[in-house]
């Protein structure tokens, strides 16, 4: 097969996915998924799964993990959501995205099946599989087929109904819980909690971020009612200390009886290292012993998290977060200046209509001295004008400047900053995904 015949296999299977509902629209029902998974001989079942929810870090934390199991010498898979910008970008094996011709060669196999899938729905009055479903079962079925040892798997929104959800995982991890997707999750963080530990498999160990009191008694309650194990942060894990250093930050972790002392972590902000922290106390959950230190330190110092305060360009220093609600862009605002040395910052800004917007731009206005509004390519973004004058309640006019064009609008927060000073482009995954695209073209 020529190269350009792969490209365009590549992009009709891409043209087929994006036909489908899009992710940011669920339908809550694991009837479609799991009758894929039927059809395909269970591949869900084929390796252990460590299954991610939360509503932020879930691809950090899914990211870390896999890095240290894997440096552990097992094979790995990752499933993550969404992608930066390309479709592959959600499928790894032992540290390596899918190769696009390996994707259309799964995603053949599978389409049968899919579509038959799809004309039993819609004939119960259902409707097709989700482009999420799709891509679910699509990276199930790969996994089985490689085989990996272990399948790390990022919930795509929620947990219940989420379509990875379809697993038997010995290991459930939860980051923290806040308010996002309140249109599909509940308005009160007990709900979303309670749509969270959905994932929550009888007999499971449960490894927890800290959370707040109300999401954590509904975790708790779910833990007893299924008699999972709860690991919990300051009782069997916790961050002991952290220091900045040059391209990431040192820890010192305990989990257990164990402590990790010193450790170069390759990741940015107190968040990343409360990332680790949860990360490797599941790994030990995993496990059921403790890593080797050699096995940790280069797990941690080589982990890479695309679109996390990712450094995407110098002079000035420009760098791609993917913060897409309010918790998300407050740690973002307060890891920046602790983490990098700058004259002033700069932040490139496009978000989503259905986000918490003023939340995020009060968070971004302590630390960011100029503004870009600008738009990033999906459908649901919020107008550049109307993002615009909503920036304007934080930021003097003369520092609040809107340009629809997204390369545009990274060359003038380019030149606002000056060499000596800082962009951030964020707001969104798009966003972040858009930048990093931007800065290798």
């Amino acid at each position: 097969m020529t190269a350009e015949h792969a490209a365009a296999e590549f992009e009709a299977v891409e043209r087929a996915l994006l036909a489908r509902w899009p992710e940011h629209r669920i339908a809550p029902d694991l009837t479609r998924e799991q009758r894929l998974c039927d059809l395909l001989a269970d591949p869900q079942l084929t390796s252990q799964v460590i299954h991610v929810a939360g509503t932020n870090g879930k691809t950090s934390v899914a990211r870390i993990i896999e890095a240290i199991v894997r440096a552990t010498g097992l094979r790995t898979g990752l499933m993550t959501s969404p992608a930066l910008r390309d479709l592959t970008e959600r499928l790894e094996v032992d540290g390596e995205p899918v190769s696009t011709d390996r994707f259309v060669e799964v995603y053949r196999q599978i389409e049968p099946y899919v579509q038959m899938v799809d004309t039993e729905s819609v004939a119960d009055g259902g409707p097709l599989m989700t482009m999420f479903e799709v891509i679910t079962g699509l990276g199930y079925a790969l996994f089985a087929d490689t085989p990996v040892d272990v399948a790390v798997v990022e919930t795509g929104m929620g947990g219940r109904w989420d379509a990875t959800n379809v697993n038997q995982a010995d290991v459930a991890v939860i980051t923290p819980i806040g308010m996002d997707h309140t249109d599909y999750l509940g308005d009160s963080l007990a709900q979303i909690a309670g749509e969270k530990a959905g994932i929550i498999k009888p007999g499971a160990h449960v490894v927890l971020a800290p959370q707040e009191p109300e999401a954590l008694a509904v975790l708790m309650q779910v833990v007893d009612e299924v008699g999972a194990t709860a690991i919990l942060p300051g009782l069997d894990y916790e961050l002991v200390s952290r220091g900045l250093a040059v391209g990431g930050q040192v820890v010192t972790i305990r989990v257990a009886d164990h402590t990790y002392e010193e450790v170069f972590l390759s990741l940015h902000g107190r968040h990343q290292a409360d990332n680790a922290a949860l990360a490797l106390a599941a790994v030990h959950a995993f496990l059921g012993r403790l890593p080797e230190p050699e096995i940790v330190a280069e797990a941690l110092g080589s982990v890479h998290s695309p679109g996390r305060l990712e450094v995407i360009g110098r002079h000035p220093l420009t760098l791609a977060d993917a913060a897409h609600n309010p918790h998300g862009m407050h740690a973002t605002s307060v890891a920046i200046p602790e983490s990098f040395q700058f004259d002033r910052l700069v932040a490139v800004v496009a978000i989503l209509g259905d986000k918490d917007v003023d939340a995020m731009l009060e968070s971004l206005a302590v630390v960011v001295d100029e503004i870009v509004i600008t738009h990033n390519d999906s459908p649901r973004c919020l107008p550049t004008a109307e993002l615009a004058q909503r920036a304007g309640h934080y930021w003097e006019p003369s520092k609040v400047h809107a340009i629809e064009d997204f390369a545009t609008a990274m060359v003038k927060g380019r030149e606002l900053a000056g060499p000596d000073g800082c962009v951030v482009a964020t707001g969104s995954v798009v966003t972040a995904g858009m930048a990093r695209s931007w800065a290798k073209s």
